[in-house]
């Protein structure tokens, strides 16, 4: 006879899945299991529905690597958008946050993840090497410019010089941003304001 659980165990089993989402610890699990338990079965069914599609049909772009349904993302697909300008970041989130702030009109390259040698991320384990076949594609270096928008972190501030040691020997431009954030602080969740600030405060590394 097969073992069928009882509602606790559906409970806890259901806000140990919540808990490991980031930034819900155990209480917002559990507001969030009894939220959704609270709910019809209709809008629990369309936000599972919800899910399941964004993870079948959302990819990581051709390009810049943040996720879009198309071979390219919008950005990258917009002739509007300068080509002479990268903003390197550190997730897809980040994209979204600097968007918001209007400050920034070239395309984006997303690295997912930062170096941490600690934690064994290496070079190769990040988006970097992708970072430097875009730069060796361009004809013409003068006139090109690299934001770096990581975190202020030390694996942020890490991968900002080991991005400028490897790149800067080619006479690009290599800026990065003015932080208006603590240290340890995240671009996804600041503010547009001081995004928008620090992106038109960058200075040159």
């Amino acid at each position: 006879m097969s073992f069928q659980p009882t509602a606790a165990d559906a409970l806890s089993t259901l806000v140990h899945e919540l808990s490991k989402l980031p930034g819900i610890g155990e209480k917002s699990a559990t507001r969030l299991a009894f939220h959704l338990l609270n709910a019809d079965a209709d809008r629990v069914k369309r936000l599972t529905d919800a899910l399941l599609r964004a993870k079948a049909k959302i990819r990581l772009c051709g390009h810049c690597f943040t996720y879009t349904e198309d071979e390219r993302c919008e950005i990258c697909a917009n002739p509007l958008r300068s080509q002479d300008s990268v903003c390197v970041v550190e997730r897809p989130s980040d994209v979204r946050a600097i968007e918001a702030s209007g400050k920034f009109k070239g395309t984006y390259h997303v690295l997912h993840g930062t170096l941490s040698p600690v934690d064994g991320v290496g070079p190769d384990q990040i988006r970097l090497q992708e970072l430097l076949s875009r730069v060796r594609a361009w004809e013409e270096i003068s006139g090109k410019e690299l934001v770096l928008a990581l975190n202020p972190s030390v694996e942020g501030e890490a991968t900002v010089l080991y991005i400028t040691r490897l790149l800067k020997p080619l006479g690009l431009k290599i800026s990065k941003i003015a932080y208006g954030l603590p240290m340890g602080g995240s671009i996804e969740y600041a503010d547009r304001g001081t995004l928008g600030r620090a992106m038109e405060n960058r200075t040159e590394c």
